[in-house]
């Protein structure tokens, strides 16, 4: 997949694609200490909707003070340098966002507390990330790291290192996604997407206390299976619980709502994608577009 754009923001401009670098001895490129989003718009025709902007600053703000760097900008700021980035490239198709704050400072000190931060914001057309009409995924050994070693609710970029490792092994496998365990043995998430599983009705997923991402998009996803009168319950998922599961799927920014319709080479269901995986997907699809009047808060119009 080739990513370009004409433009991007760093440090406070808009800068040309090509001239946005950095030196190689970056402290963050070294020792995985940024912090970042994956923000989706998406264009329904007439202008490009941004999908909760406000809560993906807030926890990149919230990342930033766990990481223990000072935001060199405000919230407000980094807001509207998105929307400035996306106006910049005049997209109208839908676009993946990644702002990232990485710090800055050509050091091998380990103490960031005094070292400089940079800000960037890089957007491009983008559409599905994974197979719409279902994936295969792979429980994988490389366990999912536990918030006593490291702090999982916040994006910090060292950390997705575990979704590397984990995501190689299950391609390597022949599988499309990884999920991953916790030291305990309980399935808590893909390599970067929340899982749910459907069981007789219900929805199931862990709940955020287990080293999970507080998601975004599964709380998204929770709030529109209320709409749709489908119970949901946070609770601990086992390994047999997602191979009889009636239904299993993932969701994250780049995913939406992914269906999986096979774990370790055993069907989910009847090996297709499940009705309620369906309709939450329907809906989602149509909400990020602007196309239901009780979610337009969660959007932020480019134009």
């Amino acid at each position: 997949m080739k990513i370009y754009a004409q433009y991007v923001w760093l440090d406070g401009r808009i800068t040309k694609w090509e001239e946005a670098k950095v030196h190689v001895l970056t402290h963050a490129l070294h020792y995985g200490t940024s912090i970042f989003e994956g923000i989706r718009a998406y264009w329904n025709g007439e202008n490009l909707y941004v999908f909760r902007l406000d809560d993906h600053v807030a926890r990149m703000f919230y990342s930033a003070k766990i990481l223990g760097i000072k935001m060199p900008y405000s919230q407000g700021e980094v807001r509207n340098a998105v929307l400035e980035v996306l106006r910049a490239n005049s997209f109208k198709e839908d676009v993946y966002i990644r702002p990232v704050a990485y710090v800055s400072t050509p050091t091998v000190t380990l103490d960031v507390r005094s070292l400089d931060v940079s800000v960037a914001v890089v957007a491009f057309p983008f559409g599905k990330y994974l197979p719409p009409d279902g994936i295969r995924a792979a429980i994988v050994t490389w366990r999912r790291v536990h918030n006593t070693m490291l702090p999982v609710m916040a994006k910090i970029g060292g950390i997705y290192v575990n979704s590397v490792l984990a995501l190689v092994e299950a391609r390597s496998r022949g599988y499309d996604e990884a999920l991953l365990l916790d030291a305990n043995g309980y399935v808590v998430e893909g390599s970067g997407e929340n899982v749910f599983v459907v069981r007789r009705g219900k929805m199931y997923t862990p709940p955020v206390h287990s080293s999970i991402l507080e998601g975004i998009t599964r709380d998204a996803i929770i709030t529109l299976a209320d709409d749709l009168k489908i119970p949901v319950a946070e609770k601990p998922v086992t390994r047999e619980e997602v191979y009889t599961a009636d239904e299993v799927f993932l969701v994250g920014t780049a995913a939406e709502v992914t269906p999986v319709v096979e774990v370790d080479g055993r069907a989910i269901g009847d090996g297709r994608p499940g009705p309620i995986t369906t309709r939450l997907r329907e809906l989602y699809a149509r909400v990020v577009r602007g196309g239901v009047e009780k979610y337009l808060h969660w959007l932020t119009p480019t134009y």
